[in-house]
């Protein structure tokens, strides 16, 4: 939920250096008038008063500059020297372009007032990093943080990266060992677990986080059968040298253990955009929470004196890149319904099954007002506080209908699942749910924090309508 490389830890490091540069400007002209007896410091008489509008545009702008320098982006700052330069020359053009702005607006302000806190904010922003990597070196937390990574082949190239990762302390990263089907390999090193086909156990058995696919080009067709099997777990996949084809939805080349790679599970967002979309997430969910919290508690007090059972339903869903969490909702149907599941199911032409009808006798009296009114679906900003979903994606999929799903489909779960989304505007429930993923694939390929904003406004329409929803 919350480590370096995260969306979660960007806007966090982005709401802290806002913070620090807000205080830096707020001490500096508090203090200015005590350093009148310096030799070098022309004397003030009175305190400075500066408008209070610089107190949100010089933080403003100060990150935004660090943003082009990519100094909330984790992986391009692996080594302390590589973060601490891009602040560094990240703070150099934002006091260029602060002065600028002194100098169009209100050129009053001392000089020396405006030096002390830039460097007093650069020295803030450059100590908490500075800690916040002494911290994770602590061997509790870098032991609870390494990544564990599976090598698919043991030949020289498998065995050159295990060296880096054994020397990348930085990384975190914990070799569990290779898979290969060379006998002769294979009882030459303790460090081959088994055969290419039981990478999916062996993934599972090990709770591997990456693996890293290290096969000469002659094995093709066993990489293309090493992929499908982990299509269904969350699992980021590697491949050296290039393998295009063989893309869930995008690659991307990356530095990995100091190895350049193909991330065949790349984020379809990039670093900047997830980071917008948290934040999006996180400012629009704390501004509604305050509101939707008196008619959470109604509709919980409503759902216990409808019928017995509990308030909220979780159900275990598949989110982004495959993981599983356990989604919230009101509960809105009777309290043993998925025991009578194979009662209500239907199915289409083709024999594919429908589990969503508007005359499902297992919904309660309420429970039908709460899902044409999608008030069963306020739970979820929790899930989205917690960073396991977000305001506005493809909605999380039930793990027994995803192991249905055909490759192509695979590719929704690339961004973060929503509370609502493209299909949910356009179709609500009309259309069976083995039938949206076009609508998820649009807006995979389209994503903008605009098509958010334009979905948010749009499902509000909908939901008053009540068109489509049961």
């Amino acid at each position: 939920m919350f480590r370096r490389f995260s969306a979660n830890f960007a806007v966090f490091s982005m709401y802290l250096d806002f913070l620090l540069i807000w205080a830096s400007l707020t001490i500096a002209v508090e203090v200015r008038p005590l350093l009148n007896n310096l030799p070098f410091v022309k004397p003030i008489l009175e305190k400075t008063t500066l408008p209070w509008f610089f107190y949100l545009i010089f933080p403003a702008l100060w990150i935004a500059v660090l943003m082009m320098f990519s100094l909330y982006d984790g992986r391009k700052n692996l080594r302390v020297i590589h973060e601490l330069s891009s602040l560094v020359l990240g703070s150099g053009l934002a006091t260029v372009s602060m002065a600028g702005v002194l100098y169009l607006s209100y050129r009053e302000v001392s000089r020396f007032l405006f030096f002390s806190f830039v460097v007093l904010a650069v020295f803030l922003m450059m100590i908490w990093r500075l800690g916040y990597r002494f911290v994770i070196r602590i061997k509790p937390l870098n032991h609870l943080r390494s990544r564990k990574v599976l090598i698919l082949g043991a030949g020289s190239i498998g065995r050159k990266l295990a060296e880096q990762i054994r020397e990348q302390t930085d990384a975190r990263l914990t070799l569990v060992g290779f898979l290969d089907d060379d006998p002769g390999k294979q009882h030459d090193s303790s460090e081959i677990l088994g055969r290419l086909s039981q990478v999916h156990k062996i993934v599972l058995q090990h709770a591997v986080d990456d693996v890293v696919i290290a096969l000469p080009r002659s094995a093709d067709a066993k990489m293309n059968q090493v992929v499908s099997n982990l299509h269904d777990l969350p699992v980021r996949v590697w491949v050296i040298p290039d393998y295009f084809s063989l893309t869930l939805h995008k690659a991307s080349v990356e530095e990995f253990a100091g190895i350049p790679m193909l991330d065949l599970r790349a984020p379809t967002l990039t670093e900047y955009q997830r980071i917008g979309k948290r934040a999006f997430d996180l400012v629009v969910s704390l501004l509604m929470f305050p509101f939707l919290l008196p008619i959470m508690v109604v509709i919980g007090v409503l759902i216990r004196l409808d019928s017995p059972g509990p308030v909220i339903y979780r159900a275990k869903r598949v989110g982004e890149n495959g993981r599983l969490f356990m989604m919230y909702k009101f509960r809105t149907m009777v309290a043993n319904a998925d025991q009578m599941l194979d009662k209500v199911v239907r199915y289409d032409e083709l024999g594919r099954a429908i589990y969503k009808t508007p005359d499902d006798p297992r919904i309660t009296r309420l429970g039908h007002f709460l899902r044409k009114t999608s008030l069963d679906e306020l739970p979820q900003i929790w899930n989205v506080l917690k960073g396991e979903m977000s305001l506005v994606g493809p909605r999380p999929e039930q793990p027994a209908l995803v192991e249905k799903y055909a490759p192509w489909q695979r590719k929704r779960f690339t961004v973060p699942q929503g509370i609502t989304g493209w299909w949910q505007v356009h179709e609500r429930s009309d259309k069976p749910m083995h039938l949206h993923t076009e609508e998820d694939l649009y807006y995979v390929q389209n994503y903008s924090i605009w098509l958010d904003f334009q979905i948010l406004l749009m499902t509000l329409i909908a939901v008053l309508r009540g068109k489509g929803a049961y």
